[in-house]
């Protein structure tokens, strides 16, 4: 499964096949176009295109003169993986990152819960999702038995400061009066220099409509640039336009907020989850090389992580058995978050990937900063949030009963507890000091949450069961 980045691998084909797949590759209709580049990956069963990060990539790099080549970012990164693969080998201690994230939901006036602008709980969803993906959570969809699998300790909360120092709820719903997005030029020169938060302290993500020549893409990522040449980096992909761009309709979980407006079989949140990992540093594991539509198989492209195995075209059937590498070691990852395949399928990053991620978030510019970022945490200001302040919990793990721990004696309003799938277990009122001993007795093992509130301010607690 070990990938060589010194010796070049081919897939090997005999003569006729090789004719085959050239009069198929002929015969195909020419791919449609975004930002002036033919797309690479289409779902041959049904037309869409879940992701155009590369192409995105390709065209910022060639029309920014001053940007890095993709051979310099890697480069850079294959230094960077070293030193932190040094650093984490020597450091014992585990280090949870998160990151803050403003979700701008763009819409052209329809009521909240209503087309493009979609539901607060739909947006919950989404945020659950990518926590449960990137933290290889047990019990839900992001958990996975691979021997490769990794927890990549890196966690996404809405942010509770805008850039005005205000109260916020990390959801920015904007109506910029335009019905659908039909170009890329459109968002990049209109939609997100209107509405970017700092990259520098928020992770950004534009829930729109896509429409006219984007209307069958699911979303694309911006990739990270180095910091190793002075003037570089920051020129090539700016911090104007710096996020992820998602469809709504494949934003949030179906399973988790059943009400939502979502397009099947892309209806689990994994689109999200896909163009994150290219905002941090992912590529497609096949290494965009191969091309299933054009019926083209290219085992030599790299996603420069070991324990992948090499793939030879996008995948969207995930059967576990598909090997389109046969002379390399392993069958396809089809179930790796940065394959095509379908949302149920996904539930995998492995080690070298993860690796590959931690190095961004440790060197990358608008990558690094938001280790810091203190947006996640609420204004100060009121007497409710410091009485939430003080509360604790206690035993935890909990086996029968789970308590709540009030210092000075004030009573929160009530509680909400949920499991890690996001839905509800049990909610109640606080009406005494009896209501402060929660019965946990009937709940099944493993990782929930109590959100206690009081007032306008609430605070979230993790407890495991026993």
């Amino acid at each position: 499964m070990k990938k060589s980045f010194s010796i070049k691998r081919i897939a090997k084909a005999s003569l006729p096949a090789l004719l085959l797949l050239t009069q198929l590759a002929s015969m195909a209709q020419e791919r449609p176009k975004v930002f002036g580049k033919p797309v690479n990956g289409i779902n041959p069963k049904n037309g869409l295109i879940r992701c155009v990060s590369a192409e995105y990539d390709a065209y910022q790099r060639e029309t920014n003169i001053k940007g890095e080549s993709r051979d310099e970012f890697e480069n850079w990164m294959r230094k960077k993986v070293a030193e932190t693969k040094l650093q984490r080998n020597a450091n014992s201690t585990t280090e949870i990152i998160t990151i803050p994230v403003v979700v701008h939901v763009i819409h052209n006036g329809d009521n909240v819960g209503s087309n493009e602008n979609i539901a607060t709980a739909q947006i919950l969803s989404q945020i659950t999702v990518l926590n449960q993906d990137f933290r290889k959570m047990a019990g839900t969809p992001g958990f996975n038995t691979e021997e490769a699998g990794a927890d990549i300790e890196i966690e996404f909360c809405l942010a509770q400061v805008d850039p005005a120092g205000n109260a916020t709820t990390g959801i920015d719903r904007i109506n910029l009066n335009r019905a659908s997005w039909t170009s890329m030029d459109q968002i990049n020169e209109e939609l997100k220099p209107q509405t970017i938060w700092d990259p520098e302290q928020y992770f950004n993500i534009w829930v729109c409509n896509l429409g006219g020549q984007a209307q069958n893409i699911l979303g694309y990522a911006q990739f990270p640039n180095t910091n190793a040449t002075p003037g570089l980096g920051t020129q090539n992909g700016g911090p104007d336009t710096d996020g992820v761009v998602i469809g709504y309709r494949y934003f949030g979980s179906s399973a988790l907020y059943p009400q939502g407006v979502y397009t099947a079989p892309y209806n689990r949140g994994r689109t999200a989850t896909h163009e994150v990992g290219h905002a941090l540093g992912l590529v497609h594991i096949w290494g965009d090389g191969g091309s299933q539509r054009d019926q083209i198989i290219d085992c030599n492209a790299t996603d420069f992580c070991d324990d992948t195995p090499f793939a030879g075209w996008d995948n969207y059937e995930c059967d576990g058995v598909t090997d389109t590498c046969p002379d390399s070691p392993g069958l396809d990852m089809t179930n790796n978050y940065m394959d095509y395949t379908d949302d149920v399928c996904m539930n995998t990053f492995t080690q070298d990937q993860k690796l590959r991620i931690i190095t961004v978030m440790n060197n990358a510019p608008r990558r690094a900063s938001l280790k810091t970022s203190t947006v996640c945490q609420p204004l100060a200001a009121s007497k409710d949030f410091g009485l939430l302040n003080a509360i604790s919990i206690y035993p935890n793990p909990a086996q029968a009963v789970l308590n709540l721990n009030v210092e000075n004696g004030e009573l929160p309003d009530g509680y909400t507890i949920y499991n890690s799938l996001g839905q509800t277990i049990a909610a109640a009122k606080i009406t005494g000091s009896a209501s402060l001993s929660i019965n946990t007795s009937g709940y099944s093992s493993g990782i929930y949450f109590i959100k206690v509130d009081k007032g306008q301010e609430s605070k979230t607690l993790k407890f495991i069961k026993d």
